[in-house]
């Protein structure tokens, strides 16, 4: 679950970059549920909009993050710097020579972290 601040901003950023679209969507006077879902996969996020709420969300320090897998990060992040986002630069994390994981991180609405992988070694 993630809280944010700006539902039809968050709704825009979780389809444009990563497929996900409504699925479900439960209303309440003070606040909303929305469930979002891709073809890709059976992951589903919850994204809570709490009605009226002005002030950002604060992480604090033990936040960690979602990941996504992705067949190609590079053409991937190629995409998303031409729709106008602004992911972080790509990296590959190695043991010596052997590469463990190709990923950028880009930062949802609320400044949420999101991790992208590309599909390979333990990451399919």
């Amino acid at each position: 679950m993630i809280r944010v601040r700006d539902l039809d901003a968050s709704l825009t950023f979780y389809r444009e970059v990563f497929g996900f679209t409504p699925s479900h969507r439960l209303d309440f006077a003070d606040f909303s549920l929305v469930y979002l879902r891709n073809s890709e996969n059976d992951a589903e996020i919850e994204l809570t909009w709490n009605k009226g709420r002005n002030e950002p969300y604060t992480h604090g320090d033990g936040y960690g993050h979602v990941a996504f897998v992705v067949a190609d990060v590079a053409a991937r992040h190629g995409e998303l710097v031409r729709a106008g986002y602004s992911p972080l630069p790509v990296k590959e994390f190695k043991r010596d020579e052997e590469l463990l994981a190709r990923f950028f991180f880009i930062l949802d609405p609320d400044g949420y972290k999101i991790e992208v992988l590309e599909k390979h070694g333990h990451y399919h």
